[in-house]
């Protein structure tokens, strides 16, 4: 009988080091022998990167709704669960997640204010109870990790959101991380040799 893959999810503000992450999870897993799947929220799907290019264009006059935005998350959600992560799962391959659901529900639960029963009422209609098996949620301090972003170029048009959007999106981030026990939180804040050594303990921890 063929074991199920395993869905782990990289989470995180602008500027907190994803990308080095999924590095460093990514040969972790296939130096344990399985084989291993990237994706990207939103994206991952041809449709689904429409939708990415969608969400973070700036539409000049035209103001994008906040719930329009959450609308356009999950539509992109959905596409990438249905149609890459779970038939990966179910053929044994592991997923590497740049982002999934704890991202709308900091963003724009937290960021946004969005009524918390608007989100577990998509959470229900899209993903039907589907959750992550581990989450590693990367920590940074919101004008840290805006003075990171704007190292790299251009910000799009959330990374354009004030202070208090990004102050309102980590406490969020950090209250349901402190709920999740499949979560291990990584302060990207400390030296970042430091924060490599946390991000490989937890994945070899997980791995076991």
């Amino acid at each position: 009988m063929q074991t199920k893959g395993k869905f782990i999810v990289i989470e995180g503000l602008e500027g907190a080091g994803k990308s080095t992450a999924v590095s460093i999870i990514s040969d972790a897993i296939t130096s344990a022998g399985h084989t291993l799947v990237n994706t990207r929220e939103p994206g991952g799907t041809a449709m689904a990167e429409a939708i990415r290019e969608c969400v973070k264009s700036d539409w000049k006059d035209e103001k994008v709704t906040v719930e329009a935005e959450l609308l356009l998350m999950y539509a992109a959600r959905v596409q990438l669960v249905k149609n890459v992560i779970l038939p990966n799962l179910e053929q044994g391959h592991w997923v590497l997640g740049d982002r999934h659901d704890m991202s709308s529900r900091a963003y724009q639960g937290g960021g946004r204010k969005i009524n918390s029963d608007m989100i577990e009422s998509l959470r229900t209609i899209t993903l039907n109870g589907f959750e992550p098996d581990f989450t590693l949620y990367l920590d940074v301090e919101p004008k840290e990790g805006l003075k990171r972003a704007k190292g790299r170029g251009e910000l799009d048009r959330i990374e354009q959101e004030d202070l208090s959007f990004f102050e309102r999106t980590r406490d969020k981030y950090l209250a349901m991380a402190k709920q999740d026990k499949n979560c291990v939180v990584i302060n990207t804040m400390q030296d970042m040799q430091d924060v490599h050594k946390d991000i490989k303990l937890a994945i070899q921890q997980f791995l076991g």
